[in-house]
């Protein structure tokens, strides 16, 4: 029997974060030149929220909405694992709280990772054609 693997093996290495004190004008033009819609946001290198495509779209219907930071809009203490995690116990979750996306920190609190409801897609492709060949 095999066993489940870690997320370590499926996650987005080196995510792009932000500083808790970046506008969201940056943060919108770093999602769309890099095509992501998570943003780990930190403080002195120490995570405290994830931003995402969706807060700044809610967001933008704030009056002075273009003079809002990351720290503003972000949401606060974003679901963690370590590298160790098995993919299915992270997947469970994302499912049963509708995460978009876990944030994937070594015991330190260094982020070195990030695992998103695309990567669990990827996951499952994968899963399946190596199932299911023709």
């Amino acid at each position: 029997m095999k066993s489940i693997p870690q997320i370590q093996k499926f996650m987005t290495t080196q995510p792009h974060s932000i500083g808790y004190d970046i506008s969201i004008k940056e943060a919108m033009n770093m999602m769309r030149e890099h095509q992501i819609r998570h943003l780990p946001v930190e403080n002195g290198g120490r995570l405290v929220g994830i931003l995402t495509d969706r807060d700044i779209k809610l967001a933008a219907s704030f009056k002075d909405a273009e003079n809002l930071i990351s720290e503003e809009i972000m949401t606060p203490e974003p679901y963690t694992v370590s590298p160790n995690t098995p993919i299915d116990e992270v997947a469970k979750r994302m499912a049963e709280h509708k995460y978009g996306c876990a944030i994937v920190q070594q015991e330190n609190g260094k982020v070195v990772g990030i695992f998103t409801i695309t990567d669990a897609l990827r996951v499952l492709l994968e899963m399946t054609q190596e199932n299911y060949k023709h």
